[in-house]
């Protein structure tokens, strides 16, 4: 029987189908979608794969106009179970057909497909046999591995359906001697509401000045936390001292995973070691949740490269104990070869001028808040 594509249009309904399906995704969540129209342009149209009455696969697509030219993405999608080879060429042989009768120059896709577990050259280090023939199933049929790569390839990601106490056990020694550390200096943990929004931007503004890293105003986080907080998708977790808060992370869950997406922390009272006691809470908190991984979201593309941004990040995330995963990444099909050509050579550029902009602007704000 040959697939179709239908439309859904309740969001409850889009929700509940996509969670019983293999790689759910949050970024699949009808909540994603609606914050990225609403905040980024995006138009997000809701493909479901149907095989008689049974959903087979789910594509939330976002589009968008750049001039002329029209491009579609599906964030950590398509979903439907990679295992089965006839539902896969069938799910993107019709998302090819949906992109190049839209008009698409090209559709982006980047499924939680792993390709292999461990850093390469480390002991323990594999495989993954299905990844590895999705690959290159995806080079013959002319899906080209995308240099843009919109989300995180690789990342850490910790077993929660061990035991706490064989949690903590697997943590590398600093890393626990923190998380008990941070009780012992009077760090206190309490949960977030809709009421700590300007608290958790702010916190997030200092962190991004230090650090060096661009974030969007204000209004773009309040749409995005507070949206998901109401549907019960994201949990703020905040750490205090004497009443004061001085760092935080924002859990996003979905199905039986948890994703860390947003973490921050004050230049004052980091010697008391909030941000291992707090992803201890994150983690304690998604199982309490009946959740069954807890994805600490970006890794290093080169893990022995220690100009990689994600280095230093990937040492503090890799002492929780939990398995490098390392995924298939983005990758591009373009019914238009000839635009897709044009359009991906001129785009780095473009990006990295944006960038510099974000920048400039991030360290004038900085300079005239020093000034006041």
């Amino acid at each position: 029987m040959s697939v179709r594509v239908a439309a859904i249009q309740e969001r409850e309904q889009w929700n509940a189908t996509l969670a019983q399906l293999p790689y759910a995704h949050v970024l699949q969540t009808w909540e994603w979608g609606a914050f990225k129209a609403a905040t980024t342009g995006w138009q997000a149209n809701r493909l479901a794969f149907m095989r008689g009455d049974a959903v087979i696969g789910m594509a939330q697509v976002l589009m968008r106009q750049e001039g002329p030219l029209r491009i579609m993405y599906v964030p950590k999608g398509p979903v439907l179970d990679y295992a089965n080879l006839h539902d896969r060429a069938e799910v993107l042989g019709e998302l090819q057909r949906y992109a190049r009768d839209g008009g698409a120059i090209f559709v982006k896709i980047d499924p939680d497909v792993v390709i292999g577990v461990g850093v390469p050259g480390e002991a323990g280090t594999q495989d993954d046999g299905l990844g590895q023939q999705i690959r290159d199933e995806w080079e013959r049929g002319g899906w080209q591995f995308s240099q843009d790569q919109i989300q995180f390839r690789n990342s850490v990601v910790i077993d929660l359906r061990l035991a706490e106490d064989d949690l903590m056990a697997a943590m590398k020694q600093k890393t626990r001697y923190n998380v008990r550390l941070a009780d012992r200096r009077d760090v206190d943990i309490r949960f977030g509401t809709a009421d700590d929004l300007d608290l958790l931007y702010e916190l997030y503004r200092e962190t991004a000045l230090r650090d060096g890293f661009i974030i969007r105003p204000l209004s773009y986080y309040r749409q995005a936390w507070s949206e998901f907080m109401q549907a019960g998708l994201a949990q703020p977790i905040i750490a205090e001292h004497k009443g004061e808060a001085i760092a935080h992370v924002i859990i996003f869950g979905f199905g039986k995973r948890a994703w860390y997406f947003y973490g921050a922390s004050s230049d004052e009272h980091r010697n008391r070691m909030p941000t291992y006691a707090l992803q201890w809470a994150a983690i304690r908190w998604a199982k309490a949740q009946k959740m069954i991984a807890y994805d600490m979201w970006g890794a290093p593309d080169d893990f022995y490269d220690d100009e990689d941004p994600l280095a230093g990040v990937y040492r503090f995330k890799s002492g929780f104990g939990g398995t490098v995963v390392r995924r298939i990444g983005a990758w591009d099909h373009a019914p238009n070869p000839m635009m897709y050509g044009a359009y991906t050579s001129v785009m780095p550029t473009v990006i990295g001028v944006m960038r510099q902009v974000g920048q400039i602007r991030q360290r004038l704000g900085r300079s005239n808040r020093e000034d006041d």
